[in-house]
């Protein structure tokens, strides 16, 4: 962030000297010269980033601890960039993270449940060509309700260790790989993908209903393991039967979806 007021506190600099020469007489041409010299100025400041990334910006570390609680419910709002959600939070952690440019985030104890709110840090945000990068370790201690809106963005979401009930991931212009939980019991996940390509992994032993309403999304379903029950659902044999099963909705725009 530090940097982000560096580069446009020089372009101000910069903009203010030019109308003083031009108050002085000197030049007459400040948009001109104002052009110019901000290409200059945008050329060294990529070099700079490439070379320099203070402490800091590497990414705040978070962990947020259990309290107590037997389930939790989660919130994120992650912007454009990068993400990985995965198990390993440690002994007595809801979870545990690393995420750059800062974060905001709210606890708050209802009954014996931990609902948690995040999202990126409010800030001029990362540069051009940047974005936000999250990584996240959950509890497999308890079980979590997930709620996802990205934008933007490279998602690798691995449930497979945890327990997830509840899963609604909102997404835009993305590319998300997703595996499901493998021994979670009914989990319900709804996606809503915008241009986006969606890959979603059921483990081996989950049975699946799958229900897809799409634009033009291409779409790839392991026909083998989950048979076309009726117009766009999918549905394994043993599926009423199954101990660890998944209801999975999604809508989709443009893009591709991939279920195997």
């Amino acid at each position: 962030m530090r940097r982000n007021y560096l580069f446009w506190g020089s372009v101000l600099i910069l903009l203010s000297a030019l109308f003083l020469l031009k108050a002085l007489g000197i030049t007459d041409d400040v948009w001109g010269y104002f052009w110019l010299l901000a290409m200059g100025l945008l050329g060294v400041w990529f070099i700079i980033r490439a070379i320099w990334r203070p402490k800091g910006e590497e990414g705040e570390q978070v962990a947020i601890e259990l309290k107590g609680a037997q389930q939790a419910s989660l919130r994120l709002k992650h912007g454009a960039g990068r993400m990985t959600i995965g198990c390993g939070a440690g002994a007595g952690q809801l979870l545990s993270g690393t995420f750059s440019y800062g974060l905001d985030y709210k606890t708050k104890m209802v009954g014996d449940k931990l609902e948690v709110r995040m999202r990126s840090a409010s800030h001029f945000g990362p540069f051009i060509g940047e974005g936000y990068d999250w990584h996240l370790n959950l509890t497999r201690d308890i079980p979590l309700s997930l709620s996802i809106n990205s934008g933007a963005s490279e998602s690798r979401i691995d449930l497979s260790e945890l327990r997830v009930p509840y899963l609604k991931l909102e997404t835009g212009a993305s590319s998300t790989s997703l595996t499901m939980p493998a021994a979670g019991g009914n989990t319900l996940a709804e996606i809503n993908a915008g241009v986006a390509s969606v890959d979603v992994r059921v483990p081996e032993g989950v049975a699946a209903r799958i229900r897809i309403k799409e634009g033009l999304s291409a779409r790839s379903i392991n026909s083998a393991r989950f048979p076309r029950l009726e117009g766009n659902i999918y549905q394994s044999p043993d599926y009423d039967q199954a101990a660890n099963r998944v209801e999975l909705n999604i809508e989709a725009g443009v893009g591709s979806i991939s279920i195997q």
